[in-house]
């Protein structure tokens, strides 16, 4: 048996599951400090179903922390960013384009040194591994103790980033590594963003994966631990604590993986309703669609695997007003606050909440206290939460056509009607805690998005050495290797490169390997 948690901004839900079969379930508040509010959530649902800790094989927890962080600036650490690329590239700094209040707090500490790839593989100029010598020692005497590593066309050839970060760690043995080559994409640019993203968090990774360990340990659960990725599988704590990126957008994609699960729908669109917002995906085959673009986060162009999320201003809490006539909802919310400030708690601001118990489809809280509400107003109010919801459906569409919409979430008591560009709405039982369902059937999963050159290696030999490395990444996340299967291969012949260039895209997937493993 195992259980999924997933943290929210607003809620920390959880979900006790027996291979497929979930036991039991439980949706409650988020605590400041996480850990008291991970506590809560996994005892309720051991009490509700009597199960003993020692029969918890695995937890598999899906938390916005770094996201959050990220965006508001808050817990990052210094950052040195190292980049082989002169004499290409000077006259784009690293982190051109962060806010200041993401670049005050990382530093613009950048060191360009000669070195990077052109295009088609040749190399712009060597490597000047004294450069990065004489940078390490001066990253080390300012005391930065994490440093972001990019190269000019580094998917091609990853080879002078990894003798970067050799340099690196004998100058300054105790500083934590982030090479872009294991992150991003072809892009330079957004690949450094992501890189030095990461590493802004190193030390707020480790400590809100010692709070999940310490939270466990609590509890007296001795298993082991897993933080859920952004494309629906999982990884290890420790590789956590190394990528935290990686679980930026988790919470949407746990909760499309439990829509799927739920309803038995594979290809269809989730509609995500939490307490500030409404997070609209694409499932294809089960799965989250990815982002074929940049993905902005926080003002900051990134390019590494993103899910394909539509986030709108709507949720449980979302904020009721009339002005001059003119009816809004949102973008702001009372969150946290619902309980105390939504006026069928005996609170003073109108919310999304109160109009569902209003007109009459919705039973929380105390229904007389929004009977004086206008009813004109009301069913203004009910249409408009329809309609931000059917032209978010039609803006992630692929296609033409009517799509089985599944509704998730706390807030997905907003809607009680069909919905336009919808074949089917559906919201599965259970489907308020579909993001802990989703994180504890998720598996572990390695990814490649590389370029290669099938003039020099030839088709076969790359596509096996994209499919090995996949497999190996899958393993060093937690995988257990007699599981593993690839489950998607892409080939992409770039025909502005020359020399055969292709761009192989692999997913691998396996079980989670438990034996053997501590917390």
């Amino acid at each position: 048996m195992h259980i999924g948690v997933d943290v929210g901004g607003t809620n920390t839900d959880a979900a006790l599951m027996d291979g497929c079969k979930v036991l039991a379930s439980i949706k409650s508040p988020t605590t400041a400090d996480i850990g008291s509010g991970v506590v809560g959530a996994v005892r309720s649902v051991l009490d509700q179903s009597g199960v003993h800790v020692s029969d918890i094989d695995s937890v598999m927890i899906g938390t916005t922390q770094f996201t959050n962080a990220f965006v508001e600036g808050k817990k990052l650490v210094p950052v040195a960013t190292f980049r082989a690329s002169l004499p290409a590239t000077e006259s784009l700094m690293p982190m051109v384009e962060f806010p200041k209040h993401l670049a005050d707090p990382i530093g613009r500490n950048s060191y360009l040194v000669a070195g990077g790839y052109e295009f088609d593989g040749r190399e712009i100029s060597s490597l000047d591994e004294e450069a990065v010598a004489k940078a390490a020692r001066d990253m080390k005497s300012r005391g930065i103790k994490s440093a972001a590593l990019s190269c000019v066309f580094t998917p091609i050839n990853d080879a002078m980033e990894k003798r970067m970060a050799e340099i690196i760690l004998r100058e300054a043995p105790d500083t934590q590594l982030t090479l872009s080559c294991e992150l991003g994409r072809v892009g330079l640019i957004e690949r450094e963003n992501a890189t030095i993203m990461n590493a802004s968090l190193t030390d707020l990774a480790r400590t809100v994966v010692n709070a999940f360990r310490s939270a466990l340990a609590e509890l007296e659960l001795t298993c082991p631990f897993y933080i859920s990725q952004n494309d629906g599988t999982l990884m290890s704590a420790e590789f956590a604590e190394k990528y935290p990126v990686l679980t930026f957008a988790s919470g949407p994609t746990n909760s499309m993986r439990g829509a799927a699960f739920l309803s038995g729908i594979k290809d269809g669109i989730v509609v995500d309703i939490g307490g500030t917002t409404s997070d609209i995906g694409v499932l294809k085959d089960g799965f989250p669609r990815e982002s074929a673009i940049s993905v902005d986060i926080g003002g900051v162009r990134t390019n590494f695997r993103m899910p394909d999320v539509l986030a709108i201003g709507l949720g449980g809490g979302s904020i009721v007003r009339t002005n001059g006539g003119k009816l809004t909802i949102g973008p702001d919310s009372v969150a946290l606050n619902l309980l105390s400030e939504a006026l069928v708690f005996g609170g003073g601001t109108l919310t999304t909440t109160d109009i569902a118990v209003a007109a009459g489809y919705a039973e929380i809280g105390d229904k007389s206290l929004v009977a004086h509400l206008d009813k004109a107003m009301v069913a203004d109010a009910v249409e408009l939460m329809h309609t931000m919801i059917e032209e978010a459906v039609d803006r992630v569409k692929s296609g033409k056509g009517n799509v089985p919409v599944i509704l998730v979430g706390g807030g997905s008591v907003l809607l009680n009607r069909t919905l336009k560009g919808a074949s089917e709405v559906l919201k599965p039982e259970l489907s308020g805690t579909a993001n802990a369902i989703g994180a504890g059937l998720a598996q572990v999963g390695g990814e490649v998005d590389k370029i290669y050159s099938y003039a020099g290696m030839g088709r076969d030999a790359s596509i096996a050495q994209a499919k090995d490395e996949a497999i190996e990444r899958a393993v060093s996340a937690g995988a257990r290797r007699d599981s593993i299967s690839i489950v998607n291969l892409e080939e992409l012949p770039l025909a502005y490169l020359p020399a055969g260039a292709v761009r192989i895209k692999t997913k691998a997937i396996g079980d989670l390997a438990l034996e053997g493993v501590a917390l």
